[in-house]
């Protein structure tokens, strides 16, 4: 290694190479490792560092130094580094065929190189509509080209720019996609639009920006920013509003500034009305409307009119006649209250009859020749509610027929057309979600509400179902008794021990549908979870171990949370085929991804579970099979996806699965809550296996203490307090 004499250290090496693959990019920083062909070296170098905007086939002019990594053997560590157009007709082959051009991939680059050779790129630079001449592609290939080539480049400036600020490549992409060539203005002026504007940039990542600009930490768009950021991230630990002081104190320690000039941004965000006051709650202008028009709505559904007890009596004596189904006091007492209430919440755990209930006042309904509507807050719970009722069940957003950007297309001005409107899955049901939905429901119809309180809340905010049941002004009619052939499943007798707080029966059996694994190592428990996913339990059931196998966890991270768990179980179950890549992940052909937003304009939504049936090399594009729905994906869309060999217990709400794969230790400590277990446990249908540490389950059992949620429903409905639990 040489060293420079004058400067006392080592001096910088030069090395120029052709990208001939990406190893690893991380996206968030843009550390990447790639394998380099260079002069005079027999084998591939591994060059790392932060080269965010490198592509299979770039020509790399580096300065840095050689290092030996324990690990992984001698590598060139970057420094500096800077791109030149390949040389070679092979450099240029390879650099096309990367995906950097869309509509171009390798069998393209290969057909248009044979064509044009060293003058490939003053091809298509200067006269593109000769590409016509190639072989297999026609003229709207040639205009994706075109406009893709022209797109890079003038992302190549901004990415210079915004590089030079610490913007990592895929943030850069979706700033150039949102603002265009204004995207350097709108950088330059306010950074802080990015965490308005653009989905997967937040307040951080602006602020990281405008420290690179110069702009200073007590400007009045950073503080705006950064209250707006604060109340953004309570709601999403579920919370409708803060209080004032929560707010400032929280604001005071992200921002490092001092509690006056917080206190002076907040009044002046109140005076414009980007923030909403209600006593000593703060809340975004959307959680603030939607909660108090919640209550608005339903108070006035409350006070219409409804049937006659004669005519109620008729209708009753008629259902449980005709059908054989052997009702219980309590269920009639339901299917009689769904018909004297204009709004009634119907709740029970597993095995309490709930479905055959909810049938009952469906037919009572259909009797009395009222015309009902089902509906779901997911396409899984809307499709297992059709099977059951054997009629249509939409999602909500379906039903309410969300068209962006124009938004909901039924509302106050174009009311729901029917009589009585059944809502399943309600624990699931945000306050911003109820308030469109409840916005749609004419006075004249019924709502009845199904659900099970006792599971986690929704992942959005508000804790809907609880607030409504208890603020005491709806009718409740609680299920508790548990039939006589659910109580032959240990999943669900298991499920009401949990709730109840008491130890559960974990002794397996041939006959069991639920078994405990002891493990008391993550290592272990993942081991363990793998063998069963890919042998045990497919070769027993019979299963189909992608499609039937569904691996729910505590957290997110950790050894045995879904990230890594993802990661080894497509390794273990499908580690070949065609795929994109996008960050530190790979998407491959028969990968079971999860949906993680709300993409209005592709009707999917957060928690939405499918499969890739396509993967499309040469336009950077998958497919993704959602129960029945193909839905498209460019490259730089595969942030709203993820692998979903394993999810988080909070994302399966609403979905049941043949079979779950619950890993359970005490690395999930602050997770270990009882409503997170009996979420989980009520997520199986057939099988439940808990692989890991019996101490954390039964913490879990008598951990009853849950986050409490800053909600002010039940108050506005006429009870409770401005906190529920």
């Amino acid at each position: 290694m040489p060293w420079d004499v004058r400067k006392g250290k080592l001096a910088m090496e030069h090395l120029r190479c052709v990208v001939e693959r990406i190893t690893y990019r991380n996206e968030e920083n843009g550390y990447t490792v790639i394998k380099c062909k260079v002069k005079n070296y027999s084998d591939l170098v591994t060059v790392v560092g932060a080269m965010p905007d490198v592509h299979v086939g770039s020509v790399l002019s580096l300065e840095g130094f050689w290092k030996v990594d324990s690990k992984y053997g001698r590598q060139f560590s970057a420094e500096k580094w800077e791109e030149t157009l390949p040389a070679t007709v092979y450099g240029i082959e390879k650099y096309l065929g990367s995906g950097l051009i869309k509509g171009v991939g390798p069998k393209f680059a290969k057909r248009i190189v044979q064509k044009f050779g060293k003058d490939t790129l003053d091809v298509i630079e200067e006269q593109p509509d000769l590409l016509i001449e190639v072989e297999g592609i026609g003229q709207v290939r040639v205009e994706r080209i075109k406009n893709s080539w022209q797109e890079q480049k003038e992302i190549k400036n901004i990415m210079l720019f915004l590089q030079g600020h610490e913007v990592s490549t895929s943030h850069a992409t979706k700033i150039f996609k949102t603002y265009g060539r204004e995207s350097i203005a709108v950088v330059t002026e306010n950074p802080y639009r990015l965490a308005d504007d653009i989905w997967g940039i937040g307040f951080k990542t602006a602020d990281t920006i405008a420290v690179k600009l110069g702009i200073e930490k007590d400007r009045f768009i950073r503080l705006r920013s950064g209250i707006l950021y604060t109340l953004n991230k309570l709601s999403e630990s579920g919370h409708c509003f803060a209080e004032r002081d929560q707010l400032i104190d929280t604001a005071v320690k992200l921002l490092d500034v001092e509690s006056p000039e917080l206190e002076i941004t907040l009044d002046e965000m109140l005076r414009t009305g980007d923030v909403i006051r209600d006593e000593e709650a703060i809340y975004l202008p959307p959680f603030y409307f939607s909660e108090t028009g919640c209550a608005k709505r339903l108070i006035n559904l409350l006070g219409a009119n409804k049937a006659t007890d004669r005519a109620v009596d008729m209708v009753m004596e008629k259902v449980v006649r005709q059908t054989e189904i052997s009702y219980d006091e309590i269920q009639l007492e339901a299917i009689r209250t769904a018909f004297v209430s204009k709004v009634m919440v119907l709740t029970g755990g597993p095995g309490t009859g709930k479905t055959t209930t909810t049938l009952g006042i469906i037919s009572a309904y259909r009797e009395s020749g009222a015309q009902v509507i089902l509906a779901a807050p997911t396409g899984r719970a809307a499709k297992r509610m059709s099977e059951a009722a054997g009629m249509e069940a939409k999602t909500i957003h379906r039903l309410l027929e969300y068209k962006p950007p124009e938004g909901y297309q039924c509302n106050e001005e174009n009311p729901l057309k029917g009589d009585v409107l059944i809502l399943d899955e309600c624990s699931m049901i945000d306050i911003m979600l109820m308030y469109n939905l409840l916005k749609a429901v004419p006075e004249h119809m019924t709502l009845i509400m199904v659900g099970d309180t006792d599971q986690l809340p929704s992942v959005g905010a508000g804790n809907v179902l609880k607030d409504i049941i208890e603020s005491g002004c709806v009718p409740v009619v609680r299920l508790t008794r548990i039939f006589r052939q659910a109580q032959g499943s240990r999943i669900i007798m298991n499920a009401h021990r949990i709730n109840k707080g008491e130890p559960i029966d974990m002794r397996g059996g041939k006959d069991s549908d639920f078994f405990f694994a002891g493990e008391d190592t993550n290592e272990g428990i993942v081991e363990r979870l793998v063998k069963y996913c890919t042998v045990n339990l497919p070769k027993y059931y019979h299963a189909d171990a992608l499609r039937d196998i569904q691996v729910l966890t505590p957290m997110q991270r950790g050894v045995a949370g879904a990230a890594n768990l993802n990661q080894i179980l497509q390794q273990a179950m499908n580690p070949e085929g065609p795929a994109l890549r996008r960050g530190g992940t790979q998407y491959r052909i028969r990968d079971k991804v999860m949906q993680i937003r709300n993409d209005y304009d592709k009707e999917v939504f957060n928690g939405d579970i499918g499969t890739i049936i396509r993967v499309d090399l040469e336009d950077r594009e998958l497919v993704v099979d959602f129960d029945g729905r193909e839905i498209v994906y460019d490259v730089t869309e595969l942030d709203e996806l993820t692998l979903a060999y394993a999810t988080t217990i909070h994302k399966a709400q609403g979905s049941e699965y043949p079979i779950v794969v619950m890993p359970f230790s005490m690395s999930h400590f602050v997770m270990l809550q009882r409503n997170l277990l009996y979420t989980g446990v009520t997520r199986a249908k057939k099988v439940l296996v808990l692989i890991g540490e019996k101490k954390a389950v039964y913490y879990a059992i008598k951990n009853e203490k849950t986050t409490e949620r800053n909600t002010k429903l039940a108050k506005r409905l006429g009870g409770g307090s401005s906190r529920e639990g």
